[in-house]
């Protein structure tokens, strides 16, 4: 028992601990898009099910004896293929399909590892049974997700903040030679194992001895597929405003882990009749939160009221799976069933939701799921609980119907792609001289233009003159100047060129360069020369010759998330090689939940750059207010035009954010 369980408890840890560090070593490399992660959990899934998949063949359709060889000789192959860091070769060079290079990259880092992984609970279990004559197994499918929940919590508290990435995967690599060495014992110890018996003594399981009815497995899909569905769709909601980074990844997928652990530990942690009020309370809040709170609402209430609303859910699906579980004849199967579910939900949010919905409508399509399914749960309970349940699920899908249909119909212009949705609303008539059109990603206005005479050439929002931007460009003009802007939005910063000047924008994200050029006019009524790159500006940067800019802007934020490796030691680095030496970089700053201002510090003062920060009002014509760092080679701000701001306050304790290291935490407001 303790070699199973041991083998398990580390194919189970080293599975889960390997999510989060490949997705921080690939999401520099896709612009620190919240999808990244999506788009990781997508491959994790799918290759969860082939998996499960090989396990159920492989205990069906092979002798003992043969299932040692066959899986032995898989692991010996996975160790030859291991290689966990992703080769530079697999770099995006901007305008393919993300969600694909993704799944590609991750198949030739970890591929057969990672599958080789995802065999083993169903497959020791299996193993287990018959060995030990044990009918119903399932404790060992808890110290499964145990193992998975601790690699998850144990991954920001203990590996990012003290290990680098790089030794992150060195470190991995060597778990892995140990858990080969392990399930080879196992492996070796069961093959002369035998089937169970039909009919055991005594049943654990809803479903009794025999084999699973037809529509079971349906249920166990949706059930599997529902769960899986909001624990992408929570993520996303999460981390679009926030920061796609591991913690705000772990917390959704640790609920979701815990709840496997609860529920197939013991009954007593799910009876459907407990779980109608709690159950009632979560879909109704989460449909209140999607109406009531938006980009500026304290984190303090939204993580914490979707987070619990989410677990609540899970524990329902994930209790009902436990709830109906089979002998353990028919355990790979039932496991098989859950892995597809979980593929589907995967699939469903990573690659179909962007492209079938304008918006981010996967949440409210999972709300809805998980309500249907507890109409057919209750249903076999007590008929008028039934019946009020069906109401209340009606009362639900009508009103998230009605909020998604209200936002599609107040937008002049709304699109999704993998780096987020994207709404154009437009503000007066056409002959209205002060008629605007705004662009919003996420939640968060990223442009506003108006659309007739003179004032649709005005920067607005949060560039105008006085702003820390429009300061570094007026304090840096020249006969012609260069400018280098990263992230596009409406293309607002053009408005600042003048004949024979140069601004050269660089955006990821092909649907913003669309719009620019084709809802707002800031590009084309530019007299200044204007390039657009497209693709992820480090990465585009890094590849290019010095471009000797005057000024270059980061204000690559997409909603209020931070692509986090913009705001690092090594990216600064790549900026001032392509500033001229008396050059200013310009970082916009303004955000709702997180203190950047000392992170900018504390790398300008590791260059041994001067800063400065510039607050700037609201004033006329739309300008908002907003906070610009300025750094620059020492003595540039001693000039005369720079009063207006002063250094920022150095935060104590605050380290270093280098591509190995960053901390959230530490700047939350």
């Amino acid at each position: 028992m303790i070699l199973y369980g041991l083998t398990i408890f580390l194919s189970a840890f080293l599975l889960f601990q390997i999510q989060p560090v490949m997705g921080k070593l690939i999401l520099p490399w896709f612009g620190g898009a919240a999808a990244v992660w999506s788009a990781c959990l997508l491959f994790f899934q799918a290759v969860l099910l082939l998996g499960y998949l090989y396990a159920h063949l492989v205990v069906k359709r092979l002798q003992p004896r043969m299932q040692f060889v066959v899986h032995v000789s898989a692991l010996a192959l996975s160790l030859l293929a291991l290689r966990v860091t992703p080769s530079p070769a697999l770099k995006p060079l901007g305008g393919e399909d993300p969600v694909f290079r993704i799944l590609v990259l991750l198949t030739a880092s970890i591929g057969l590892p990672y599958l080789m992984l995802a065999t083993t609970s169903p497959l020791l279990q299996a193993w287990y049974a018959r060995a030990y004559r044990v009918a119903f197994p399932y404790r060992l499918f808890a110290v499964s997700n145990l193992g998975c929940l601790l690699a998850l919590l144990s991954y920001p508290v203990l590996v990012e903040p003290f290990v680098a990435a790089s030794n992150q995967a060195r470190i991995w690599s060597a778990g892995y030679v140990l858990f080969c060495a392990a399930c080879a014992t196992a492996a070796y110890r069961s093959r002369h194992a035998v089937e169970l018996p039909e009919a055991p003594p005594e049943s654990e399981s809803a479903l009794g001895n025999g084999a699973p009815p037809r529509w079971i497995y349906f249920y166990w899909l949706a059930l599997a597929a529902c769960s899986s569905t909001l624990l992408l769709a929570v993520t996303n909601h999460v981390t679009q405003n926030i920061s796609p980074v591991p913690f705000l990844w772990i917390l959704p997928l640790s609920l979701y882990l815990l709840s496997f652990i609860l529920t197939f530990d013991h009954d007593r942690w799910y009876r459907p009749s407990a779980y109608v009020g709690p159950l009632a309370l979560a879909l109704s809040g989460m449909t209140y939160g999607l109406a009531k709170f938006d980009g500026g609402t304290n984190l303090r209430y939204v993580v914490p009221l979707f987070a619990g609303a989410f677990f609540v859910c899970c524990l329902f699906c994930h209790g009902e799976l436990a709830r109906r579980r089979p002998h353990a004849r028919y355990l790979t199967g039932f496991y098989l069933t859950i892995a597809l579910g979980g593929a589907l939900g995967g699939l469903f949010v990573g690659a179909v939701a962007p492209r079938i919905f304008r918006g981010f409508f996967e949440l409210p399509v999972g709300i809805f799921a998980c309500a249907l399914l507890a109409v057919i749960a209750f249903w076999r309970a007590q008929k008028p609980l039934a019946a009020a349940w069906t109401v209340l699920t009606l009362v639900i899908g009508y009103t998230l119907w009605t909020q998604e249909r209200s936002v599609v119909k107040d937008a002049y212009l709304m699109t999704r792609n993998f780096y987020g949705a994207i709404r154009v609303t437009q503000d007066g008539q056409p002959d209205d001289p002060y008629a605007t059109r705004t662009l919003v990603n996420g939640t968060i206005t990223h442009g506003i233009q108006y659309l007739n005479g003179d004032l649709r050439r005005l920067p607005t929002t949060y560039y105008g003159p006085k702003s820390g931007l429009g300061l570094a460009i007026n304090n840096t003009r020249r006969s012609s100047q260069r400018v280098g802007v990263i992230g596009l939005g409406t293309g607002t910063i053009a408005a600042f060129g003048r004949p024979g000047d140069y601004y050269r924008f660089y955006e990821i994200n092909p649907k913003v360069v669309e719009i620019a050029q084709r809802e707002f006019t800031y590009l084309s009524d530019s007299p200044a020369k204007i390039d657009v790159v497209l693709g992820d500006a480090r990465l585009s940067m890094e590849r290019e010759p010095p471009q000797n800019f005057d000024v270059l802007a980061v204000d690559a934020f997409s909603s209020d998330s931070i692509p986090v490796h913009l705001l690092t030691l090594e990216s600064f680095r790549v900026y001032f090689r392509h500033l001229k030496p008396e050059g200013i970089l310009a970082v916009h700053v303004s955000n709702r939940h997180l203190d950047l201002e000392p992170v900018v510090e504390r790398i300008a003062t590791a260059l041994g750059k001067d800063n400065l920060l510039v607050d700037s009002d609201n004033g006329e014509n739309l300008v908002y207010s907003a906070s610009w760092v300025l750094v620059a080679n020492r003595g540039v701000f001693n000039k005369p035009g720079f009063e207006l701001g002063q250094p920022v306050k150095p935060k104590a304790k605050l380290r270093l954010w280098t591509d190995d290291y960053s901390n959230l935490f530490q700047i939350l407001k």
